[in-house]
Order: structure tokens, then sequence, then C-alpha cells
């Protein structure tokens, strides 16, 4: 709780100075509650009023437990940038800190519940950056009219990219995007599709130069009724960076990915523009971690926390939450002991050690 209230005291309390309950034990309960497997304002009710007992021995509960419409309120005019900040202080304060040439991953996610009556069409959507191999957010962000560019752009702003390699897919590459990224101190490793037509033409003529004796590496994988092999390659590019002032530009990478499903193959290609000048074997490494952010990280916030179907939609609400979840995540991931993280939700909502176990891990 010292780490937690520490931390989330940096966010502004919005509401009248006469509010009965304390903000930092609101939030406390809500993460809490949410670690144990709730989803929704009246399940976080309904489970601090059945662990009474449970939060009395952390928190003063002057009050009582906070009701539904305390929640629900609290959540929607909280400042998000002040929570997510609150988020980063405390993931710094827990330890989390990146290897040498860690991987970042940017990616944007739709929380497909959150819109308006008539407005199903333009869902809210959060952009996060993910630290693939450790599998935790480092922060996350609101793209304010869907647009997960600038999104991006601003939360680079908000990780240490120092040594780091920061991924992402064709959407985000652009020139600012890579000016930003070595502006930080961080490397690259972009995805190249038609948005950058020009790119992508040297960057094609680039590869197509690459003779026999080019270094290689393959990789396969087999399961689930499917073989997948890649193959990669690595070619520099010198003086590409400032024909088209893109900053850093180094070299492009080509994985030639051939899969077959039940007798069916396909072929895909894909191309990246890069800072630095990896081995054929550390590409296919980069590009197959960057995809952990989709099996990591969006794929349990949606199968095991039910994001997708939260109807959280008003003002800050979904966008809080979607922060609180994503602290929940990470919290039950460093925990190291046996289990699917379903099992070990379930497991802190049952067993007061174990979610004693969890807690304890935040001092």
């Amino acid at each position: 709780m010292q780490l937690f209230a520490s931390s989330f005291a940096v966010v502004p309390d919005p509401r009248a100075d006469n509010s009965r309950h304390d903000l930092i034990e609101i939030l406390f309960i809500a993460f809490v509650s949410i670690l144990c497997g709730c989803k929704t304002c009246v399940e976080i009710v309904e489970f601090a009023e059945a662990k009474k007992q449970f939060f009395a021995k952390i928190l003063s509960l002057t009050h009582g437990v906070p009701s539904h419409d305390t929640f629900s309120s609290v959540f929607r005019i909280l400042d998000p940038k002040a929570l997510d900040e609150a988020f980063r202080k405390f993931m710094a304060a827990f330890g989390v800190a990146l290897a040498e040439r860690g991987i970042i991953a940017i990616d944007g996610k739709t929380l497909k519940g959150a819109y308006e009556k008539g407005r199903k069409h333009a869902p809210k959507m959060m952009v996060s950056a993910f630290a693939a191999e450790m599998r935790m957010t480092l922060a996350s962000l609101e793209a304010k009219g869907r647009n997960e560019v600038a999104a991006a752009l601003e939360i680079l702003g908000l990780v240490d990219l120092k040594g780091k390699i920061v991924t992402a897919d064709a959407l985000h590459t652009s020139r600012p995007m890579a000016k930003a990224i070595i502006d930080r101190g961080g490397d690259y490793c972009l995805a190249l599709k038609g948005n950058q037509d020009s790119l992508l033409s040297d960057a094609r003529a680039t590869l197509a130069k690459a003779g026999p004796k080019t270094p290689t590496a393959e990789s396969s994988e087999k399961g689930h009724g499917r073989v997948e092999k890649r193959r990669a390659i690595v070619v520099k590019a010198p003086g590409l960076a400032a024909h088209h002032e893109f900053a850093g530009l180094t070299a492009f990478g080509r994985i030639e990915a051939t899969r077959s499903i039940d007798g069916e193959i396909k072929t895909e290609v894909r191309i990246y523009a890069l800072s630095f000048v990896p081995k054929p074997a550390e590409l296919l490494r980069i590009a197959r971690t960057h995809w952990q952010i989709e099996n990591g990280l969006h794929w349990e916030l949606d199968v095991v926390m039910g994001e997708d179907k939260s109807r959280s939609r008003k003002d800050n609400a979904a966008q809080n939450i979607a922060v609180m979840r994503r602290l929940a995540l990470n919290v039950a991931r460093r925990d190291t002991t046996k289990g699917s993280l379903a099992g070990k939700l379930r497991r802190a909502g049952w067993n007061e050690e174990y979610l004693l176990t969890l807690l304890g891990q935040t001092r």
C-alpha cells in the first residue's frame, strides 16, 4: 500500500473538498478488485463489501466502502494523463527496468465497448508502450479522436528509450517517429508498407541487390496444424537517411514468411526500416518479439480481463479503468509461480494469503 500511495499521490483529486472517501483508498480498492478479476464498478463494490475486513486491515475506510456511483464518478472525472503519470511512477518504483537493447513495442488497441450511443463505429482507443520481453506495460495513453499516430508520438516522450529498440507496425513508420526515437537515444525497427511508398521502393531496390554471399537466417515453427518458416536478410542503406530525411536510417531488413495450414501454403514478405544493422537472426527475433504486444497484452486484456466487453464510456472512465487494468496485469505478471493469468486472478480473489503475496511485491 505504501508504494501505491506514494505513487498515486500525484493524481489531483477533482472532487469537492467535502468528499467523504479518500481518493487513494478508492483507487487502491479498484486496483485490488481488478487484480482479483472484477470487471465493472458494480463488481468492484460487491468485492469490496465481501472483503471489507481484509480492506479494513490496510485502509481506514472511515465512511465504509464507497458506492458504485462514487467509483463511476471518480473514474469519469480523473485526469487520465495524471493517472498514467502515477502508473509510470509506480512501475519505476516497482523495479521494472528493461535490459540494454530491450524491445519496446508500440501499438494501439480499440476499447470496443467504449462508445457513445449511436457511435459504435467510433469507440475509444488506447496506445501502449509495452516491454515485450518482460510482457509489461510501461505507459498508455488515449488516442484522442482515434489519432493513434499522434498518441504514439506522445507516448515516446514518456518512456526511457536510451539503448532500447522501438518496434511498431507500418502505421507508425514516419519521419517524425524515426526522429523522436533517435532524438531520445533509441533505435528502431519499423515495418514498411505503402504509406511510405518512396522509401519502400528504395528498400526493395536495396534488398534486391543482395548477393548470394549476403548472410541469411532461417527459423521454423510447428504447432496446431501449422508450419511456418521464416527467412531473413539485412542490407545496409548508405545515404538513404539523408535522401529521405529519415533520421537514423541505416539498413533495411526483409523477412519472407511461408505458412502452411492444412496443406494450404501462403507467403508474406515483410520489410523493415532499421536504424542499426542487426544480424538476420536478430531481426527474426525482434520481429517475432514485437507481436508479444498482441498476444501478451491485447489478447489477455480482452479474453481474461474483459476489456472489449466493458461499457464504461462516459467522459474519462474508459481510459482510466484501462490504466488500472494494465497496472493489475503487470502486478499479476510479476508473480513467477506456475499457473495461467486467469487462474492467478481467481486465486487472488479466493485466497487472501496469495493476494497479500501479490501485493507484497509492491512494497
